[in-house]
């Protein structure tokens, strides 16, 4: 291709998108991204090129130009084309199953995330580090995928508890988990003491989205495309699955992009044998419009949505659940003596009980005296109705509106409403078997206000269903739950509240594998819930831990006044062994120390088969006048994915060197091997 293939690599140098903004050199991983995707501004550049024209578009009779991608990307990374590629560093050129397809088109593949569940870009290790490099990621056949989700080992368990924190060697059914590490590796290693255990799964993933806002929130990659974002869930959530109970459910959350795709994934994982078990899609208020920028074109988005479903719907129970509401002025009749004999109630406008509980003769007293502002600053009217509001609520018990008896109410009922609407003004009471007792008054029943009252979030309060639309669960003004700060990631104590309440009951278990902050184990603690959290990511002060420390303390925030929590209880916590894991953290860690990291890669046993370690030795030299981005492929490109964590088969391998006391906690946890 000689002087052309430079004249290309011109027009893509001057595309300061296509340029590292560290060093000035090509990132690749971008460009072929972009061809893949048919990105408009890249195919404009290569059609203003005639040699690029010529190589890699076709002209078809009617006029319509095709490009081939796939030819554009394998000169972008050919190593013969690139002598500065990290290509060279590897021995594969293509991965095929035996006489069959290429791996490109095989379904039987799992999508391994190197970095931090790919919820940052490569290089960052904390949630506000803003870096240019692309995340990586890989595809495993399926005879490694069986290695791959084998379970892992388990070190450095810590029981935390009142009593504080010390090491431990044992494991029971009643403790809590929280583990460190990949949750991919970490969903496998549950299924072999938690498989068909788990009551309730609730998660807050990484959300695919075309980059449009200006949030300051998790630094997500652009480049997570909507196919990897799918294959990653997709994982993922079948582990849930197997994970569930029978009567069992999931809840996920996801923002407009990628609600509708999410959707259609969970449907064919979960709707299994012609089942429907789809439960709800779920709007949740996240947020209101403030100032007037608008970054996206439309209405202002304030929503986020879960969807929930159900390992099997007809096992599935339902909790019933109701939010407060406002007084309802149908309730307008008042019983003066509720204890008195029935026969004897005397029944006045609940308007007028107010005005007499206020000193006023009569209620257009009331309101006539009030018409001036008050010194709340209340008018008549309002200040009036909050009277008639806060006393319905007092005297729930007495305080009635009437409704309307049908006829299938039964015999006696029917009977005496009949009787009722003849003899006027006076009550009658009908005592059913195996029905709760009714009183009739001028034909219609009187349904008491005490039956619309409950407690809720801590206080008594009207009440109504619990509908799809949630916007009482407000994210202003959480900031300091659970002592932690989590700008954009951190969802309301109360949120989780009302999920957990409504799928399951005082000792389910829980599971939260994107846990962020531990607001779903937190909440899950307060509710007396068992639970398991997992997470890759490092949040520093506001870790899970620290929270979940906090809450067993007597953490006074978030849920905590609603339910009375005073504290209690205990969790224990651990880490994923790592092996090729290392590396990456360190990669991860130590961005400006790739020459170091890759010198200790060399004296790996944990390569993959199409690397060795003289490959590696010959190209030590070259290897530094590598890009960063090249540089960091190389590393993730060499290692073996199968071999991130320590394999429990290997436990005894004394090259692992598992600690007595970590045996023993393995051995509690997965039993007998």
């Amino acid at each position: 291709m000689g002087k052309g293939f430079d004249a290309i690599i011109e027009i893509l140098k001057n595309n300061r998108d296509y340029l590292s903004n560290e060093d000035g050199s090509l990132l690749k991983n971008k460009i072929i991204a972009d061809a893949y995707n048919n990105d408009p501004h890249l195919i404009e550049l290569l059609l203003k090129d005639e040699t690029a024209k010529k190589w890699f578009f076709t002209q078809l009779p009617n006029g319509i130009t095709i490009f081939n991608a796939e030819k554009f990307s394998w000169m972008i990374s050919n190593k013969q084309l690139l002598p500065n590629s990290y290509t060279r560093f590897t021995q594969t050129i293509g991965l095929q199953l035996p006489g069959e397809i290429y791996t490109k088109q095989c379904r039987d593949v799992v999508i391994s995330f190197p970095f931090k569940d790919c919820v940052l870009q490569g290089g960052q290790t904390k949630t506000d580090a803003k870096r240019d490099e692309v995340f990586f990621n890989k595809l495993l056949m399926p005879d490694m995928i069986d290695v791959m989700l084998d379970p892992k080992v388990l070190v450095n368990p810590i029981r935390h508890s009142k009593a504080g924190s010390q090491s431990t060697d044992y494991f029971d059914n009643k403790d809590n988990l929280i583990i460190k590490g990949n949750n991919l590796f970490g969903l496998s290693s549950l299924l072999k003491r938690y498989r068909g255990k788990v009551k309730c799964i609730y998660i807050d993933p990484p959300y695919y989205f075309v980059t449009k806002k200006n949030e300051d929130t998790f630094n997500y990659n652009s480049n997570f495309k909507l196919s990897t974002w799918l294959v990653f869930m997709k994982n993922r959530l079948e582990l849930a699955r197997d994970l569930l109970s029978e009567d069992g459910s999931i809840f996920v959350q996801i923002s407009d992009d990628g609600v509708a795709e999410l959707h259609v994934l969970m449907k064919e994982i979960f709707n299994k044998n012609g089942e429907n078990n789809f439960i709800n899609k779920i709007t949740v208020k996240t947020r209101s419009p403030s100032g007037f920028a608008s970054v996206n074109p439309g209405v202002f988005e304030s929503a986020e949505y879960i969807l929930a479903f159900a390992k099997n719907k007809k096992n599935w129970t339902y909790n019933r659940l109701y939010v407060k509401s406002e007084y309802d002025p149908n309730y307008k009749w008042f019983v003066e003596n509720k204890y008195a004999p029935v026969e004897e109630w005397n029944i006045v406008d609940i308007g007028e009980a107010v005005a007499k509980d206020l000193g006023y003769p009569s209620k257009s007293e009331a309101i006539k005296d009030l018409s001036r502002p008050n010194s709340l600053g209340n008018y008549a009217k309002e200040y009036f109705n909050q009277k008639v509001s806060q006393f319905a609520i007092t005297n729930a018990s007495s305080v009635f509106q009437s409704t309307a008896i049908g006829d299938d109410a039964g015999a006696k009922a029917v009977e005496c409403r009949e009787r009722s609407k003849i003899e006027r003004d006076k009550v009658f009471k009908v005592e059913r078997d195996n029905h709760y007792t009714i009183f009739v008054y001028n034909g219609r029943e009187m349904a008491f206000y005490a039956n619309k009252i409950r407690i809720i979030d801590g206080e008594k309060s009207p009440s109504i269903l619990l509908s799809n639309i949630w916007m009482d669960t407000p994210y202003e003004g959480i900031a300091k739950e659970g002592n932690v700060t989590l700008k954009g990631g951190k969802k309301p104590e109360k949120l989780l509240k009302r999920i957990i309440e409504m799928a399951t009951n005082e000792g389910d278990l829980v599971l939260d594998f994107f846990m962020g902050s531990g607001t779903t184990c937190a909440v899950a603690h307060k509710l007396k819930r068992r639970y398991i959290g997992i997470d890759q990511l490092d949040y520093g002060e506001n870790d899970a831990i620290g929270r979940l420390e906090s809450v067993i303390n007597g953490d006074t925030t978030g849920i905590s006044t609603s339910v009375k929590w005073t504290g209690g209880g205990s969790f224990v916590s651990c880490d994923l062994a790592k092996l090729n894991q290392k590396y990456i953290d360190d990669i991860a860690a130590k961005p400006s120390e790739l020459d170091s990291i890759y010198h200790a890669v060399l004296n790996s046993p944990y390569l993959n088969e199409q690397t060795s370690s003289e490959i590696l030795s010959d190209n030590e030299t070259d290897f530094k006048q590598l890009s960063k981005e090249d540089k960091i492929q190389v590393i993730l490109d060499v290692l073996s994915m199968n071999e991130l964590y320590v394999n429990l088969s290997e436990i005894d391998d004394e090259e692992m060197s598992i600690s007595d006391s970590d045996k023993a906690f393995n051995k509690s946890f997965y039993g007998e091997q």
